[in-house]
């Protein structure tokens, strides 16, 4: 009796498994069909997000890369004149600080003085004479005078004086070859004798990096190309890179134009 009763539970054990098999497969087979719907209808929810956020992402970098560039120079000016200005001041306010006075800005202001007045007494004739002397002296130093032969020759190429200006015209010529044109300073003015006869030479210097470094050529005078612009609006350009330069040339001689230059004539 104990072997048939304990058939009877094994038989149904292995009907209640046989049972719940198929029951816990539908329910597999329905909990994967949900999943899979409701993934399906939250794939549209996702990708919404992720293209919102991609948009937010770009407007604010291009905000803030706008706010860079315009910031930059702003800072660049502030940063260089507050440097400037502590650089000048530190002339003279070591003296103020010795004799107890404390005021900033007081030493930028008498070296701006200090520089007006030096510019009036050697405008003068005993200005002159003793910048004369003190030159004599310098020009026989054999390392210093060399420094100073360069400095001067910089600071005359934008002296406002028109007689001891290094750069006398901003020019305009045709190099390295044709169709190309190269930007340079007018310096001087040569006449070249030969079996032909005399030809009018301009001595053109081409900086080559910055102001400092450059090629010089020798242009016939009918050759160089002279735009309406002042010595230092050239000098501006060749510093900046070529950044400041205007969309549009006019030269003020009648000589060939270019097809991008226009011309007008001299007042």
């Amino acid at each position: 009796m104990a072997d048939e009763k304990s058939q009877i539970i094994m038989a149904t054990r292995d009907r209640d498994r046989e049972l719940l098999v198929p029951v816990a497969d539908s329910a597999g087979d329905g909990s994967a069909t949900f999943s899979k719907s409701s993934s399906s209808s939250s794939l549209p929810h996702h990708s919404g997000n992720e293209t919102f956020i991609k948009v937010v992402r770009s407007w604010a970098s291009k905000k803030f890369m706008t706010g860079c560039v315009i910031l930059f120079p702003i800072a660049i000016t502030f940063y260089i004149t507050w440097w400037f200005i502590h650089f000048v001041d530190g002339f003279f306010s070591p003296i103020y600080a010795q004799l107890g006075i404390e005021v900033f800005g007081l030493g930028f202001v008498t070296s701006i003085t200090f520089i007006f007045v030096v510019g009036v007494f050697m405008s003068s004739w005993l200005g002159a004479s003793v910048l004369g002397l003190g030159e004599w002296f310098i020009k026989r130093m054999p390392l210093v005078r060399h420094i100073y032969n360069a400095s001067k020759q910089i600071s005359a190429a934008i002296s406002p004086d028109q007689n001891t200006q290094a750069f006398k015209e901003v020019a305009i010529i045709r190099h390295p070859r044709i169709g190309e044109y190269a930007f340079g300073f007018i310096t001087s003015s040569v006449v070249l004798q030969n079996y032909s006869g005399d030809e009018e030479l301009c001595c053109v210097y081409v900086p080559t990096n910055h102001l400092y470094i450059g090629d010089i050529f020798l242009v016939n005078a009918k050759d160089v190309i002279r735009p309406n612009l002042s010595v230092r609006e050239g000098i501006e350009i060749v510093v900046s890179g070529g950044m400041s330069m205007p969309q549009t040339l006019q030269t003020i001689d009648s000589g060939i134009i270019p097809g991008n230059i226009s011309r007008h004539n001299r007042s």
